[in-house]
C-alpha cells in the first residue's frame, strides 16, 4: 500500500472495489494463502467476493472488515455505498459497504500451509462504524463459537453474498485438502 500511495498520490482501494464490482479478482495486500479461495468463491458463485479481516467469533457473530468490498455483492445490484478515507492511513477514497440485513453470506478461510479451510455460513446483522477498517459486516453464524475459534486458519476470509458451502466443501475435499465446518450447538 506504501508504494502504491506513492506513486499514485492515493489508496488503492476504490479501484480494487470497481474491479470487482465488474467481474475481476481484486484483492488488497499480499496475502498469497488467500488467493485460490477468492478464485475458488468467486467461480462456484460467478459473484464478487470480499476479502475481508476477521475479528473473533463471539456469541455466534463475527466481525469482517477491509476498505475494498465490491458494491454489487450479489453481482448485479450496488448496495448503498459511502466513500471515506482508507482507515489506518486516513487517506485516499475507501468505500463502505452496507448490504441489507438479513442477507446469507458464504465466509471461507485457508490455512498458510494451503492444506484445509475453514467454512462457514451465516447473515449480516449489522453494518457498523467501528475505527477499523471502513466496510465493515457482522455475521451471525451457523455452527459453535468455541469450535470456530479453536479452528480459525490464516489470516484473511473470503466471503460472498448467497450460501455456497456444500459446493465450496465439495471442491476443496476434491483437491485433497481438508474442509471444516463448525458444528451446530446442540
Amino acid at each position: 500500500m506504501g508504494t502504491v500511495m506513492q506513486v499514485t498520490g492515493t489508496t488503492a482501494c476504490l479501484p480494487l472495489s470497481l474491479l470487482n464490482d465488474e467481474g475481476y479478482i481484486a484483492l488488497c495486500e499480499g496475502d498469497f494463502h488467500a488467493i485460490p479461495a477468492a478464485l475458488l468463491l468467486h467461480d462456484i458463485s460467478c459473484k464478487p467476493v470480499f476479502f475481508a479481516n476477521p475479528s473473533m467469533p463471539h456469541r455466534g457473530e463475527m466481525l469482517f472488515s477491509h476498505c475494498t468490498a465490491p458494491s454489487k455483492v450479489d453481482g448485479r445490484h450496488p448496495a448503498p455505498v459511502r466513500l471515506l478515507t482508507h482507515y489506518e492511513s486516513d487517506f485516499g477514497a475507501a468505500p463502505k459497504v452496507e448490504p441489507p440485513k438479513g442477507m446469507k453470506v458464504t465466509a471461507v478461510n485457508p490455512d498458510f500451509q494451503g492444506q484445509a479451510f475453514l467454512g462457514l455460513r451465516g447473515e449480516i446483522v449489522r453494518t457498523p462504524s467501528y475505527p477499523i477498517c471502513r466496510t465493515q459486516w457482522e455475521i451471525a453464524f451457523e455452527g459453535d463459537t468455541q469450535v470456530l475459534a479453536e479452528n480459525v486458519r490464516g489470516w484473511h476470509w473470503v466471503l460472498c453474498e448467497g450460501d455456497y458451502l456444500k459446493e465450496v466443501a465439495y471442491a476443496v475435499r476434491k483437491a485433497g485438502l481438508g474442509f471444516i465446518v463448525p458444528a451446530k450447538s446442540r
